[in-house]
């Protein structure tokens, strides 16, 4: 949870900033600046130094500490006691974790997200893609983001789980709110109420689910971390259902934002469009470069483990470091014309997914999720078209999504066959 302001400010290179929509919009211009004028920056505001350099990024996420939950006791002495139920659950979560606990509870949870495994899953993932597919009207309208980008993950979530497929809508608003607390600086009483709501229905439902897998184990995330053991040890209640909560929101919405954010960039793109579509070898390239350009997770916390200097900078023990992925994403010492879409970029280890012991154990689902759904919606769907309508970024400064994607999507009998049998396998 970063750091928490109650005001806005006018502060031209604080994170702030990205309270005003119009620069949530296209934040792209305030990181380079950040990069350019003061790439290791003192917010005042936010009280953290801010990051955004790509080899400053990847120091910060590979050595710097990730335990920046607030104790309930923090919160109570800043008068924000309210929040004390949701800190509780996120000091139990490994995002927020260092070794040898995050080691713990994480190996865990990657077991059911190996590339082996993931790659088992592919047709069916197909499988379902086409089952949403079937309900888009034919050359008709659609909102993107609730026919295919947020069904598809939340359906596949449920079932990595191990909880009833048909809940996934619920998973999702649940997912959404949560997710609302690991990507704000601001401090909004009615996000917070929302929050502690949904925050007390998941841990009901998490509850509810670990006893029906007693009386009747189907598998999945759900059973593999309740029954697991780590040197003759559980993890209590507590830690089963903090972990679950924070995989389904990890596995939920960065896989919404890369589906839809990737359309969106293609859209504004259309001789990359026209590429993709002509030759789909080319979508696993594609679903890295949606990554870089526009990162479904943008920023994240860090603590300084100790004194040190970055940037001509003194940093103290303690004090909290925001790394900035996005920026790091578009730094012209690490990647050329860095502001261009281009799917066929080969140097393209980005930031998306994070770095080291906290690197995003659910990346390979992730792009395979994205592959799939881009290869049988252009496969069904070759000719796409940005309605003239204007888009709306979601409120989350750090998971970054739009709220709708109205495009209108067609048959094209005129496009070449040859396009529709190349594979991204």
């Amino acid at each position: 949870m970063p750091s928490i302001i109650t005001t806005s400010s006018d502060n031209s290179l604080s994170l702030c900033q990205l309270l005003d929509p119009e620069i949530l919009a296209d934040p792209y211009p305030l990181f380079h600046r950040l990069r350019r004028e003061d790439p290791v920056h003192w917010d005042p505001y936010l009280h953290s130094w801010i990051v955004t350099r790509y080899a400053d990024v990847v120091r910060v996420l590979h050595d710097f500490s990730a335990q920046t939950a607030p104790s309930p006791q923090e919160l109570t002495a800043k008068g924000l006691s309210e929040l004390n139920p949701i800190a509780q659950i996120m000091l139990k979560q490994m995002l927020f974790l260092d070794p040898p606990a995050h080691t713990r509870v994480r190996s865990l949870a990657a077991q059911a997200f190996t590339p082996q495994r993931v790659e088992v899953l592919r047709t069916h993932i197909r499988e379902v893609v086409n089952v949403l597919l079937d309900t888009i009207d034919p050359n008709g309208k659609i909102d993107l983001m609730k026919a295919l980008a947020e069904p598809l993950p939340c359906i596949v979530n449920a079932e990595m789980l191990g909880v009833p497929v048909e809940d996934y809508r619920q998973l999702k608003l649940w997912s959404q709110d949560f997710g609302e607390m690991l990507g704000n600086y601001q401090h909004a009483t009615d996000r917070v109420r929302r929050v502690l709501k949904s925050l007390g229905e998941m841990t009901s439902y998490f509850q509810a689910a670990m006893r029906e897998q007693r009386l009747h184990p189907r598998g999945g995330l759900v059973s593999s971390l309740m029954n697991a053991r780590i040197e003759g040890e559980s993890l209590t209640e507590e830690e089963v259902i903090a972990n679950l909560i924070v995989t389904m929101v990890g596995g939920q919405e960065t896989t919404t934002n890369l589906i839809a954010n990737g359309v969106l960039s293609l859209l504004r793109n259309p001789e990359q469009l026209a590429m993709l579509r002509a030759d789909f070898s080319l979508i696993p390239p594609a679903v890295e470069e949606f990554l870089r350009y526009e990162s479904p997770s943008q920023h994240t916390s860090r603590l300084a483990p100790d004194d040190m200097e970055m940037g001509g900078k003194r940093i103290r023990k303690g004090q909290a470091v925001i790394a900035v992925m996005a920026a790091g994403n578009r730094d012209p010492e690490r990647f050329a014309d860095p502001d261009r879409l281009d799917i066929t970029r080969s140097d393209n280890r980005h930031l998306a997914f994070g770095w080291a012991a906290h690197f995003c154990f659910g990346a390979a689902l992730a792009r395979m999720e994205a592959q799939v759904m881009f290869q049988s919606l252009l496969e069904r769907f070759p000719v796409w078209t940005l309605e003239p309508e204007p888009l709306k970024w979601r409120g989350n400064l750090g998971l970054r999504g739009l709220t709708v994607l109205p495009i209108r999507v067609e048959k094209c009998n005129s496009c070449r066959p040859a396009a529709h049998e190349r594979s991204t396998q």
